[in-house]
């Protein structure tokens, strides 16, 4: 007879039973206690888990090549059923802002060629337009305030409209900035436009008034008349083939030599129409004109001395001023400051002049 002990080392297999805390067990067939070990936390590994992915695809190519390859097109096909669709999409979107930005590079006024430029002098302070020949109807500077002087404002408006009227290629504009601070921020441009428009145009406003603008920015007959010239950039995409300015007789000196050699516009393209001041203002007028206009010879752009601190006193708002960014062609020309005529290139030269 076979005797059994119970416990004992040998025994092939044990038996737990009886948890203890902390995870013991009691083993009673040996009588210890032992401690269950618990399954480590694996890690994840993408790396890894990548590889293993890539093995498996490896394989299962190996058995189905012709399944991968079919699987393998159709994904390439959608791929690019998508792109091309993106694409479509894509040009669609970009065509129709150029289209927007064609429309918004349209020039309104691209039929004119010429332009009629008339100076401007004052600023009309009237608030019914009724006494456009009164000089109580400008604001006027102490050497202004003269019987007659606000007449000749006038015409100068009347012949500009003229000069238009008969040239059905002409853009007229009118040119001054906000010179006076008593006067308000209302610019000499806007002045001589409302005037014409409470004098019905002088009989010419179907032919003239949807092609008579503003420049509203200059401080002087230089910047006039540079001002003008982008201007007309601005509005008909082209510089002006033939030029007209109106102002006083005495000031045709300063504009047809003075001026025009200093932007270097053609003589034979540069037409100059004056009217007399009033007859109470002539001697002073004159007297005057002759100081500025040495002034301007020996500082022809006006960028520096008694020139260029005249323009900061014509500026009492501080108007920041827009050109040459209409006009890029002759940006060069607006930074230039020197004694002698302008060097860089021009795009009016090249014309037959």
């Amino acid at each position: 007879m076979k005797n059994y002990s119970f416990g004992s080392s040998g025994s092939p297999k044990s038996f737990l039973a009886y948890p203890k805390k902390g995870g013991d067990f009691f083993d009673l067939e040996s009588g210890t206690s032992r401690r269950i070990r618990k399954p480590k936390n694996s890690p994840f590994h993408p790396i890894k888990m990548l590889k293993s992915f890539g093995t498996r695809i490896q394989y299962f190519s190996k058995l189905h090549p012709l399944l991968v390859f079919i699987i393998s097109l159709s994904l390439g096909l959608t791929i690019l059923i998508v792109l091309s669709l993106y694409e479509s999409h894509y040009r669609m979107v970009i065509n129709s802002y150029q289209k927007l930005d064609a429309g918004s590079d349209t020039y309104p006024f691209s039929k004119l060629q010429n332009l009629v430029m008339v100076a401007g002098h004052s600023v009309y302070t009237s608030s019914s337009c009724g006494k456009v020949d009164k000089e109580d109807s400008w604001f006027l500077e102490s050497y202004q305030k003269n019987p007659g002087q606000a007449s000749t404002f006038v015409r100068h408006i009347k012949e500009g409209v003229d000069i238009a009227a008969k040239d059905d290629a002409a853009l007229l504009l009118f040119s001054g900035g906000e010179t006076r601070k008593d006067a308000g921020p209302r610019s000499e441009a806007q002045s001589y436009w409302s005037v014409a428009e409470s004098e019905g145009w002088f009989g010419s406003e179907e032919n003239v008034r949807w092609r008579a603008l503003t420049e509203e920015h200059a401080r002087d007959s230089f910047e006039n008349l540079l001002f003008s010239v982008c201007r007309f950039r601005e509005l008909t995409g082209t510089y002006p083939y033939n030029i007209t300015v109106v102002s006083y007789d005495f000031k045709e000196e300063r504009f047809a030599h003075l001026h025009r050699t200093a932007i270097g516009f053609p003589e034979s393209r540069f037409f100059y129409l004056g009217t007399p001041a009033s007859s109470t203002s002539k001697e002073a007028a004159l007297k005057g004109e002759a100081l500025v206009r040495a002034q301007f010879l020996g500082d022809p752009y006006g960028c520096q001395g008694s020139l260029h601190r005249k323009r900061l006193g014509r500026d009492p708002f501080h108007r920041s001023i827009p050109y040459p960014n209409g006009c890029p062609e002759i940006k060069d020309l607006f930074r230039y400051c020197g004694a002698g005529p302008f060097p860089g290139s021009l795009p009016w030269v090249s014309k037959i002049s």
